[in-house]
């Protein structure tokens, strides 16, 4: 299915500030989390991994503060890569 253009978004919460924002405007950062089980008779080898990802949202300037999201930077970028072509 193709992604929804008009209508109302999704509002989501700021993980920093709370303030309410839009999801499409909203700065998702996944951060990993990894959980170990290691066997009790031989506390130095790792029986089972697991990682999974933590989903937060972030308002634009809760974001640009944090350095998660560097919209300018992006920008530069693509235009240097438009002029060496």
């Amino acid at each position: 299915m193709s992604k929804k253009r008009r209508g109302k978004e999704t509002i989501v919460q700021c993980c920093s500030c709370g303030a309410r924002v839009p999801r499409d405007k909203a700065v998702l950062y996944e951060s990993p989390l990894v959980f170990k089980a290691e066997d009790p008779n031989k506390p130095d080898e790792v029986v089972v991994q697991t990682t999974t990802f933590r989903k937060r949202w972030y308002c634009v300037s809760c974001g640009k503060h944090r350095g998660i999201f560097q919209k300018k930077k992006r920008q530069q970028d693509m235009r240097r890569e438009r002029r060496r072509e």
